[in-house]
């Protein structure tokens, strides 16, 4: 195994591969002794890899081309969330399965970016630094933004459930499995268009 560049490289030699390979020797112990042109390809993935036009990471993320307006449903949902990895994974499903998706790092985010004009759905984390899932949505409530908000969070306690329904605000559990949040987002927007 080798860590290059962040990721953890597993090499894993076959005798076939040892029996083509004058490079690679054993040691009697089964080890491998020089791997160092195995390494060094992988490295020079990864650098032609990072030689990439990557933009810096932005608090809201665009959306995918040929999504948008053109998208199936029309949906817009807002991602809060801080775990940029999590963000990007709900972002990335959402538009494919044909929703707009606008994502923030943070509530302050949010309600900074003053773009709130077209929401139909706010998927939001609990959990986050200076201010929680719930509080955003009394923040957004206050502010007369009327999209139905889903609270996204783990072991939710019986104080933040009962909090939660008073607020009629439904929670989702992570981990998020199968439909369950798209089919959730749906019936929310739909139920408030009937």
């Amino acid at each position: 195994m080798a860590v290059i560049g962040g990721f953890l490289i597993r090499t894993r030699m076959t005798p076939t591969h040892l029996e083509r390979c004058d490079s690679c020797s054993i040691h009697p112990a089964g080890t491998f002794a020089d791997l160092s042109h195995v390494k060094a390809a992988i490295l020079i993935l990864v650098l032609v890899a990072a030689q990439g036009d990557y933009p810096e990471p932005r608090v809201q993320a665009k959306t995918m081309k040929n999504q948008g307006e053109s998208s199936q449903s029309g949906l817009v949902v807002t991602v809060i969330d801080d775990d940029l990895a999590v963000r990007n994974a709900l972002k990335f499903w959402l538009e494919i399965e044909g929703l707009t998706v606008r994502s923030y790092a943070s509530g302050a985010d949010l309600l900074s970016a003053g773009d709130l004009a077209r929401c139909d759905c706010f998927a939001i984390d609990q959990k986050m630094p200076a201010m929680s899932g719930l509080d955003l949505i009394a923040q957004l409530r206050d502010r007369h933004f009327t999209a139905p908000a889903i609270l996204i969070t783990s072991h939710p306690s019986v104080s933040l459930r009962e909090r939660a329904e008073k607020a009629d605000v439904p929670i989702m559990e992570k981990p998020l499995l199968e439909n369950g949040l798209l089919d959730k987002i749906r019936d929310l927007v739909g139920d408030r268009q009937s």
